[in-house]
């Protein structure tokens, strides 16, 4: 861990996906930052949730997802990195194709690519997810920024950050800069909103 906090660079720019377009801003809204495994099922549970409190609540709240790659699943730094080269193509292509991976995530999970090679994986998933996301007319850019270092540095970054930042694992979630002591599991819409409600109402 300490090695983890010594050695992360400064990034260009803030760690993290901003959804639905609404920056945080300290003091202005409530802030919650979600750190996600694109290949992880309780990352995947736990979004819809989140994404209704972010539609309930509107400018009053903002969210920023980071990409938190569990080492224990096997592709899923492919998929992170493949999000941040979207990412660089259009920012809006960022949330679909996250979306994408949570629905179609039991084809990357350990057991079904197991006997693959990874270059077939990454064809697959360029095929399968980024694709029908980015339109054929992208494609040549994916493949080139997937493969240059750009990609590869913002997904380390993005796992560093989670680790200096006591992140263990997926869905973690922090709400103005706090840790929720449960995280590590889906937080229900209710959930939520009864700890999104008081904070609201005192901005």
């Amino acid at each position: 861990m300490q090695d983890c906090k010594r050695k992360i660079p400064i990034p260009a720019r803030t760690d993290g996906f901003v959804y639905g377009g609404k920056p945080p801003a300290w003091g202005e809204t409530v802030v919650v930052e979600a750190f996600f495994d694109p290949v992880c099922p309780d990352s995947r549970d736990a979004w819809p949730a989140l994404k209704k409190a972010v539609e309930h609540y509107g400018s009053r709240m903002s969210v920023v997802v980071h990409l938190f790659p569990l080492p224990y699943h096997s592709y899923s730094f492919i998929a992170c990195r493949s999000i941040h080269t979207v990412n660089k193509i259009n920012p809006s292509f960022v949330y679909p194709l996250l979306e994408k991976f949570f629905k179609c995530q039991e084809g990357y999970y350990n057991q079904p690519t197991y006997a693959k090679s990874r270059a077939t994986v990454v064809d697959e998933i360029t095929k399968n997810l980024v694709a029908s996301i980015i339109g054929e007319t992208n494609l040549a850019k994916y493949k080139a920024g997937f493969n240059d270092s750009q990609s590869d540095q913002a997904a380390r970054i993005s796992f560093k950050n989670g680790c200096a930042r006591g992140v263990t694992g997926t869905p973690y979630f922090f709400v103005n800069g706090i840790p929720i002591n449960v995280s590590g599991s889906p937080l229900g819409y209710k959930y939520w909103i009864s700890i999104l409600d008081p904070l609201v109402g005192k901005m």
